[in-house]
């Protein structure tokens, strides 16, 4: 592989590039929004949260002064919330050390929290044409099947080989086009099922489509079986008036979900007998009677983490216009029709609008 078939795919990509809102522009501030969102989301529904969290946080100090819970609250529906965190908090390092004005070297991005190689390379290269290769799940099977790579590509080892490859057609003059335009090809053309080779710029140099191998590559190591997790949620609910209150709880510092609300319950690693789950509730949160006929279990629900799969169960408890969650000072009562006002997580929010 050559520069001739790097400048040929920058040429690609600038006649077919899709219309996103983070290309118009090469601030810093928003590309690191857009890639932080991109991680784990698909961009047609990234799309809407970027545009919604930049329009409240349009720069780097409005999104530092800002209070964490209503920046999980704007981030809410994106999952994995530590991203959210981690860009607050970078937020204010940028504040505090650059003057608010985002670090336009590699070595200065990278050591932001929650940023690694690929959006320190992706920032470097777009913001400030710095030459920096990005290599993400895209990139990778795009170079793996170009080259014929048969080291997993999630492997130590396999990366490096990927980087090698990769540098023997980078474009150093037009880094950032070089970068969105191997991202595109990966997302268009090049992708993980039924790749459309035919269209490809670069199947004249494509070992996988010469050889007719294109379901081989990328060789992937297998990762560890998530693990199982059982949570029992209580659905405390009080009529009042024309409205339900429910009783919300904040999680813990060292829990999944940081600083975010979900309902009190229970944790297990297996499934347990429900019965003696809201019998130990009752005893604990101090509700004397429960009229069973109202009570009503919701689940499994099941939600896929990264690393946990979560079997969810929502139990429904009326309980009397008494009960006010005596001597459980971390139970916060809502009205239902202010809940949304709360960062949750998703499972709490899918459940939410379906059940409540």
């Amino acid at each position: 592989m050559d520069k001739i078939a790097g400048r040929k795919l920058i040429q690609w990509y600038e006649s077919v590039k899709r219309d996103l809102p983070w290309r118009e522009t090469k601030e810093p501030y928003l590309i690191w929004v857009s890639e932080i969102i991109l991680q784990q989301t698909r961009i047609d529904q990234g799309r809407p949260y970027y545009l919604k969290f930049v329009k409240r946080f349009p720069d780097v100090q409005s999104l530092a002064e800002a209070d964490e819970e209503e920046v999980l609250n704007y981030w809410q529906g994106l999952g994995y919330y530590s991203r959210a965190r981690n860009m607050h908090a970078s937020s204010k390092v940028i504040s505090e050390l650059y003057n608010g004005q985002f670090p336009s070297n590699y070595e200065d991005i990278i050591k932001l929290k929650g940023i690694g190689s690929y959006t320190a390379a992706a920032i470097a290269s777009i913001s400030f044409n710095s030459p920096y290769p990005v290599v993400d799940g895209n990139v990778s099977r795009v170079v793996s099947r170009l080259f014929g790579i048969h080291e997993a590509v999630n492997s130590t080892n396999g990366i490096k080989i990927i980087n090698k490859k990769l540098n023997t057609f980078f474009i150093e003059d037009d880094p950032g086009n070089f970068n969105q335009a191997m991202m595109e090809l990966g997302a268009m053309v090049c992708k993980p099922k039924s790749p459309d080779c035919t269209l490809c710029v670069l199947k004249e140099n494509c070992f996988a489509f010469n050889y007719d191998k294109i379901e081989i590559f990328p060789v992937k190591n297998k990762l560890k079986t998530p693990k199982q997790i059982y949570l029992y949620y209580f659905v405390l609910k009080k009529q009042i008036k024309n409205d339900n209150i429910l009783y919300l709880n904040k999680r813990k510092s060292n829990a999944i979900w940081k600083n975010m609300y979900d309902f009190p319950g229970i944790e297990t690693e297996n499934k347990n007998a429900v019965n003696k789950l809201i019998t130990d509730f009752k005893n604990k949160y101090k509700i004397k009677s429960v009229d069973n006929k109202s009570l009503k279990i919701v689940g499994p629900i099941k939600h896929q983490l990264t690393h946990r799969t979560i079997h969810a169960y929502f139990i429904e408890i009326n309980v009397g216009a008494a009960f006010v969650g005596q001597d459980h000072t971390e139970l916060i009562s809502v009205t239902r029709s202010d809940v949304y006002k709360y960062p949750v997580p998703k499972l709490i929010e899918n459940y939410l609008k379906k059940y409540i």
